[in-house]
């Protein structure tokens, strides 16, 4: 049997580093990174030899199953998705489509397919009760961009290769690959900045992989970030620093900025932040004074207690040191597929608190409910409560604060149909499981992680192998009930993926560079008949920035040019954009938004309260964990103990703690045990306790991680905790007791 190559980019993480896969059969015999790939430059990670053991893991569903009281069992395709929209409706109608929950993970921004389709199933149940990880990483960023610039993926990502100064906070790129910084081999690139005359500061309660490398390590104390860049702020307006290079006369909100910053001076803000002012000070001229520099943020800085106001913060230093939309500083991507057209139109709001979710009064940030009123909406004695679930891609009772809350809520439910591989921690509550075909089995493009590049660029991702027998990918899984929800299940699927299509079309063509010049007809007549994601991302292409305009453009991106460049296309380095990327009623940066700056009392009350007496529990990554989801792979798994809480030596000492041995940690809500691991990359006062473990739960099939479960941190993570203007769970910085189990 001869063997195939197919190139195409991996999927796991945020970096998107292309690969060369090589199957023989259905067997993959070798994944490994693509030289040729402009972006990624054969750098590859652990997690993309793993794609080879998602295809080949005996636990991963092959069909779809149904919950019995004897377990679960196969049924068929067409039974499942009947039953499905049966007994939805059967809810729908009793109770109204909001009883009706959705709920999206995160996995599902790495797939064209899940993304597009996902968007079809929400016309078909048009619920308020929609849900989403975003609340558990991301919302902070979408609340502060949306505010400030118009667009909630519209936020400015650091120009790696010219910069000279980086301050990265909160954030770990060397394990992360990055994150909202898409930036395949990250350590060489910063590894570069450095070997060119540039510095690098981290601020972090950990020393981490990407602190080990650095110029300068600042183990601030958790929650401290927001307030730490509102001293260096402070540094710029006192010293009169202020250069808004090519922001000049598109700002609003300047002086009142410089109002709120007069109150945050380095020695006001030192004893909370656990730094030293004199070295608050430093950072802040050496950051106005370099050619070029640029501050971010990313997990660390967002699912803490007042992570808005940390992006906020971030981002104004950008701007009143001249670094926005500077070359070497923070520019705004241009990607080939623009997903804008789902947020504000250019001149709308951000469409923020526009309605309130029933039980805890909790703000609708971006059409979803945060998930910290998740579980109330379910446990509510409400007519209209949550009673079902539809869940793609998420595994809540381990991503989410107060997991056995969580559980509880699950439990509850009258019906829930979740669209994932495996029996997990969470869908063992769903009555009917839809498996997705494999990674290396689905053809796919980046639509939402370019637009976070640091280099502009375009990849279709081909199929390495053809699904399995009986397997159906998930467009056409997600399709199959939305028709079936609409009252359309007598017309084949060609004929209602053409009804998406003339859906997308207009709102495409309305942001596109070539509105008022091409026809609806016309565009769907050049796509052709066949369904599924590879018609989308076509239209998408083609009337994207660097598209082919169906024409109009000769030479310009199509979904057929990208599959004649099998490595990926370079478009251009980061280039400066204002005012265009400016979207916001007023037509200017918005510097001060009253719905952040009215979160400064809660920092305000922080810093006068001063360091808790408790504990400070932190996450952390690691090169080989996403999350909960590759744990049952064993080249995942393999090696140490992942799960352990990092202690600083100078707490094991006064806590009685051993190496290796078991911890009791205690917080409001629950108690757990994990094994210690001394470290001195901690801050004293701080522990550290990676999360998505926790595969002790029962009538689970994970099989390897079940083996080495490790425990659930979301046990002990306070569910009452959140970030004010977004809504964020927090996750980092909870009050601890830690003692010998």
């Amino acid at each position: 049997m001869t063997a195939s190559l197919t190139h195409r980019a991996c999927t796991l993480c945020e970096a998107t580093c292309g690969i060369r896969v090589t199957t023989e059969g259905r067997r993959v015999l070798r994944i490994e990174g693509d030289p040729d790939d402009p972006f990624s430059r054969g750098h590859v990670c652990p997690k993309a030899h793993a794609l080879g053991e998602i295809q080949s893991d005996p636990d991963r569903l092959r069909t779809p199953v149904r919950r019995t009281p004897a377990g679960f069992v196969p049924i068929g395709w067409d039974e499942a998705l009947d039953l499905a929209a049966e007994r939805l409706g059967a809810i729908r109608a009793a109770h109204g489509v909001d009883s009706i929950a959705l709920y999206r993970g995160n996995p599902t921004v790495h797939d064209a397919q899940s993304l597009l389709y996902w968007n079809v199933l929400q016309k078909a149940l048009p619920t308020r009760s929609q849900f989403s990880a975003g609340s558990l990483d991301t919302w902070p960023r979408w609340v502060q961009a949306g505010l400030m610039y118009g667009g909630f993926l519209h936020t400015p990502i650091p120009d790696l290769e010219r910069c000279d100064y980086l301050l990265i906070l909160g954030a770990n790129p060397l394990v992360s690959n990055g994150s909202l910084m898409t930036a395949p081999g990250i350590k060489k690139r910063l590894q570069a900045l450095r070997a060119r005359g540039g510095k690098l500061v981290v601020v972090d309660p950990r020393r981490s992989e990407t602190a080990e490398i650095a110029d300068l390590h600042l183990a601030i104390r958790p929650g401290g970030d927001a307030a730490f860049v509102l001293a260096l702020l402070h540094v710029v307006f006192a010293e009169d620093r202020i250069a808004l290079g090519a922001c000049a006369g598109r700002i609003a909100g300047l002086e009142r900025v410089r109002e709120i910053v007069s109150c945050y001076a380095p020695e006001r803000v030192a004893a909370a932040c656990g730094l030293d002012a004199g070295t608050i000070r430093r950072v802040a001229r050496e950051f106005a004074s370099a050619p070029r520099a640029a501050a971010y943020g990313r997990m660390g800085a967002s699912v803490q207690r007042f992570g808005t106001l940390a992006h906020w913060a971030i981002d104004l230093l950008d701007i009143t040191t001249g670094n926005l939309d500077r070359e070497g500083g923070v520019l705004f991507p241009k990607p080939a597929v623009s997903l804008a057209f789902v947020g504000p139109k250019p001149g709308e709001p951000t469409p923020l608190g526009r309605a309130k979710s029933p039980v805890g009064g909790f703000d609708e940030i971006l059409g979803e409910w945060p998930m910290a009123a998740f579980a109330e909406e379910i446990e509510s004695t409400r007519a209209d409560r949550i009673r079902a679930l539809v869940m793609i891609a998420g595994n809540p009772a381990l991503s989410a604060p107060n997991a056995a809350r969580i559980e509880r809520a699950l439990e509850r439910l009258e019906f829930m149909v979740a669209f994932d591989y495996y029996v997990n921690e969470s869908t063992r509550y769903a009555d009917l499981i839809l498996p997705p075909t494999a990674v290396l089995e689905n053809e796919s493009y980046d639509v939402a992680l370019l637009h976070f590049a640091v280099e502009n660029v375009a990849k279709w991702s081909p199929a390495a192998l053809a699904p399995e027998p009986g397997m159906r990918p998930i467009w056409r899984t997600l399709l199959g009930l939305s028709k079936r929800l609409m009252g359309l299940g007598a017309l084949g699927d060609e004929q209602v993926d053409g009804l998406v299509v003339r859906q997308l079309a207009p709102a495409l063509l309305e942001q596109s560079p070539f509105a008022g010049r091409l026809g609806l007809d016309a565009i769907v007549a050049a796509l052709g008949d066949a369904p599924g994601p590879r018609r989308l991302v076509d239209l998408m292409l083609r009337l994207g920035q660097a598209g082919d305009g169906f024409g109009l453009v000769p030479g310009g991106l199509s979904l057929a040019r990208l599959e004649a460049s099998p490595h990926g296309l370079e478009l251009g380095r980061l280039a400066p954009s204002l005012p265009e990327s400016i979207r916001t009623p007023s037509g200017r940066i918005e510097l001060a938004p009253e719905r952040i700056v009215a979160d400064l009392p809660r920092l305000d009350a922080w810093l006068a309260a001063g360091p808790e007496p408790a504990l400070a529990l932190i996450g952390r990554r690691d090169i080989r964990s996403m999350n909960s989801w590759l744990h049952n792979l064993p080249s995942m798994a393999k090696g140490r103990d992942r799960c352990t809480l990092e202690v600083s030596p100078a707490d094991a000492a006064r806590l009685g703690l051993r190496e290796g041995e078991g911890a009791r940690i205690e917080s409001r809500i629950g108690t757990l045990v994990a094994p210690v691991a001394i470290s001195d990359r901690m801050l004293p006062g701080v522990v550290s306790l990676p999360h998505g473990f926790g595969h002790d739960r029962p009538d689970t099939r994970l099989s390897v991680a079940a083996r080495r479960p490790g425990v659930n941190a979301n046990r002990v993570v306070d569910d009452a905790l959140v970030d004010g203007p977004s809504g964020t769970s927090v996750l980092n910085g909870i009050p601890v007791r830690v003692s010998p189990a």
